[in-house]
């Protein structure tokens, strides 16, 4: 009569099925963020440039529109003076992305169990965290991203002239000391908190809810449809201090917060607060998807190295 030792029965079946969809969730490299945010920068800088120089144009004689910004720069500076400023973008990845991408992975990973996600508030509550400490971490590089790409919009005394990011860093601290690495440090990470919980915590919430409440899978066009909606949120939240951080960070002159929204409102009125949002979501949105799906891709060819998939 033949043995069945080694028959398994239904229920251990169930059993080994669970415990292998129970294992620890893959826990991805620190700089997988700051990578996909590179490569993301690496299309959308002419975007972020203009829109930069329309937030810090003068409220003075002709007025440019995105379109005529765009014109003006190609024209004037060629179609390289578009990527003006690209290494200090890059650094700014490197450092504000980086930490925000990875610290949130981070507290996600501590977070998240086998049998439960964390809820949108705590995704809201690490992406806060996150962000803040990306803010800080990336300051000196988002300083030379906004001078580097300003510059040439300035009269030919005025221009600080940075052959790259690091001469940026270098001239900075010794010219204006190590302190004006930090300058605008507070709206700067205020920013980034507002930009974090737009970008990654509503990215993993409308991620969820689609896959959810819909007939989607986890691929490309879910991947796609929850970073535009991620991009639309965080470039709305965003825009007041993203102006006011720009403006900051650009000026020759030092002046309080305070004192540069009082005049900010006296010239502009209510209408500083969204100004340059059409560019800003043409930037945001573009780079907030391209993030994503880099990202995604990352984290795609990592499980398959590791044998996951």
């Amino acid at each position: 009569m033949p043995a069945f030792k080694k028959a398994v029965s239904v229920p251990e079946l169930r059993k080994s099925e669970d415990v292998k969809m129970d294992k620890t969730p893959v826990h991805y490299p620190f700089w997988f963020g700051g990578s996909a945010s590179c490569f993301a920068a690496c299309f959308t800088h002419p975007l972020d440039l203009v829109k930069v120089r329309l937030q810090t144009q003068g409220h003075h004689g002709a007025r440019r529109n995105m379109l005529q910004m765009f014109v003006h720069v190609a024209k004037d500076d060629g179609m390289m003076g578009l990527y003006r400023g690209l290494s200090a973008a890059q650094l700014r990845q490197l450092t504000y992305s980086m930490t925000r991408f990875g610290v949130y992975e981070e507290l996600k990973d501590k977070f998240t169990t086998p049998k439960k996600e964390p809820s949108f508030l705590t995704l809201v509550a690490m992406a806060s965290a996150s962000g803040f400490l990306g803010g800080v971490a990336g300051n000196p590089g988002d300083i030379l991203n906004v001078r580097m790409q300003h510059d040439a919009a300035l009269p030919p005394e005025k221009r600080r002239n940075y052959k790259h990011a690091i001469d940026g860093l270098v001239r900075m601290a010794r010219e204006e000391g190590i302190a004006s690495l930090w300058k605008g440090t507070l709206p700067n990470s205020s920013r980034a908190v507002l930009m974090t919980v737009g970008q990654l915590a509503t990215y993993d919430g409308f991620k969820r809810a689609l896959l959810q409440n819909t007939p989607l899978k986890d691929n490309l066009t879910t991947h796609f449809t929850a970073s535009f909606l991620a991009g639309f949120i965080a470039t709305t939240i965003c825009s007041p201090v993203d102006v006011l951080k720009t403006r900051i960070m650009s000026a020759h002159e030092h002046k309080g917060i305070a004192h540069l929204l009082a005049d900010i409102y006296r010239a502009e009125g209510f209408r500083w607060m969204f100004k340059g949002w059409v560019p800003s979501f043409i930037r945001v949105g573009p780079h907030t998807i391209l993030t994503f799906l880099f990202l995604e891709q990352h984290k795609k060819y990592y499980r398959k190295l590791k044998g996951f998939e």
